[in-house]
């Protein structure tokens, strides 16, 4: 059996934040279980409510105050859109190109308005036209994102309804490609919670969505499709490669998932209190100092 070591968030020492949540905006039974999910509405905090996500399972296992407070629409995070509109940007022309063209309609910011680029795309955009022509002209990448893009998938972990995008799945089914973007695929990252370095794929836990993608895709086509990470690097000029994950990884965190799932549910559903990280953006925000602490205790 795999082990890994199970992360655990600072106790709430904050008592100033109690459960006064609407009960009509948490719990999830309230919600109409006949919503049908689609492209339009998949992003939606409706839909959010409805099902979960591995993007907001992640959230809450990193601080599930800041969580629940974001998903309630009491707090946004300060982020940076550069990098979404990035990533977009590339799904968008692997998409189709009225997918492409539609994304740079929707987003003129990407267009420079001053100065002697004027009219051209800015620089982190022209860097994502490299990242694209460095895979669109690649043959292995070539024949092997081909398929249905963009697929929705949804299905039952451990009693709760889950959602999943698939950016590109084959007909034969027997895999799922997800297009990802990092500053450097061989960049080493501290992983906190197993005191080493791993690869920007751990650093972000996309083992966690892919093995829920792969649990989704079995209850919707009845085939165990083989989850495979198309990384390209924002570097110039972009590296590139296919990476493959370990099914008892897999495995593992399709169990953790099972596992966390209960608490987060109910602190979703306002049955028990968020705890709070005590360290990110919205728990620096709203902390207060409760009591001394020694200077051992600053650094973990």
């Amino acid at each position: 059996m795999l082990q890994m070591p199970i992360r655990t968030n600072q106790e709430s020492q904050n008592k100033q934040n109690d459960l006064n949540i609407n009960q009509s905006q948490t719990k999830k039974s309230q919600i109409s279980s006949k919503a049908k999910l689609t492209s339009r509405n998949y992003y939606s905090n409706r839909m959010d409510w409805q099902y979960e996500s591995p993007t907001w399972f992640k959230k809450f296992m990193a601080c599930e105050a800041e969580a629940l407070a974001e998903m309630k629409g009491e707090w946004k995070p300060k982020r940076d859109p550069t990098a979404l509109l990035v990533g977009n940007y590339l799904h968008s022309y692997f998409q189709s190109r009225y997918a492409h063209r539609k994304f740079k309609a929707q987003h003129p910011e990407i267009i420079s308005t001053r100065g002697a680029t004027k009219g051209q795309l800015k620089k982190e955009y022209q860097m994502a036209d490299a990242m694209i022509k460095t895979l669109r002209t690649d043959p292995m990448f070539k024949e092997f994102y081909q398929g249905k893009k963009e697929v929705i998938v949804r299905g039952e972990i451990g009693g709760v309804m889950w959602k999943g995008k698939l950016d590109c799945l084959p007909t034969n089914h027997k895999y799922f490609a997800d297009l990802k973007t990092t500053m450097d695929i061989n960049k080493r990252f501290y992983l906190p919670d197993e005191r080493r370095y791993g690869s920007f794929i751990e650093a972000y836990n996309y083992s966690l969505q892919m093995a829920v993608y792969q649990e989704l895709v079995r209850q919707q086509y009845g085939v165990q499709a083989v989850p495979v990470i198309i990384a390209v690097s924002k570097q110039d000029p972009p590296d590139k490669a296919a990476v493959s994950i370990p099914q008892d990884l897999l495995d593992y965190w399709l169990e953790r998932v099972k596992e966390l799932q209960p608490h987060i549910e109910a602190v979703k559903n306002g049955e028990e209190e968020p705890k709070r990280c005590e360290h990110c953006e919205y728990c620096r925000a709203t902390k207060h100092l409760t009591q001394i602490i020694s200077l051992y205790d600053l650094v973990e």
